[in-house]
């Protein structure tokens, strides 16, 4: 069972956190789920959400995935990127208000410069939506962030 607050374990806050509670996570795999809000941050005038935004919800699982790794093992959470989907395929074009959404997300490759793949899944009430997911950790990633200095000029 994982206790760690959410905004513990994703570089999100506030509104912009869009899971709302992890159901499984352990060394290879992750399971989330969320609850379509109508009147949310993303959401349509009628409270749906569009379905891509499904790759975000797959995302921000896998986020919540390196955290709770990071904080199994005594590390700080970091950031991460979304490098890109392949092969995003939904069969609905927004998932309804009230809509109970699960995502879960499977480590398939990984290795030790920080690059990652997850094959995820995201189902709900007549819906089904998968996509592989190329994430992005770097070594040190406040400094990556950093921007440098404006140069000195030649003399």
């Amino acid at each position: 069972m994982i206790t760690w607050p959410l905004a513990e374990l994703l570089p999100h806050a506030g509104d912009m956190i869009l899971i709302d509670h992890i159901e499984h996570c352990d060394e290879e795999q992750i399971s989330t789920r969320t609850t379509v809000r109508p009147g949310a941050l993303f959401n349509r005038a009628d409270g749906s959400l569009p379905a891509w935004f499904g790759i975000e919800l797959m995302a921000q699982s896998v986020a919540a995935y390196a955290g709770c790794r990071a904080r199994r093992n005594g590390q700080a959470v970091e950031l991460g990127f979304l490098l890109g989907a392949r092969k995003y395929t939904c069969d609905v074009e927004s998932f309804p208000a009230g809509a109970q959404l699960h995502v879960h997300a499977q480590r398939s490759l990984e290795d030790e410069n920080g690059m990652g793949v997850f094959e995820c899944h995201l189902r709900g009430p007549g819906i089904h939506a998968t996509a592989r997911l190329n994430v992005y950790r770097p070594p040190q990633a406040a400094s990556y962030l950093a921007e440098a200095g404006p140069e000195e000029p030649l003399s």
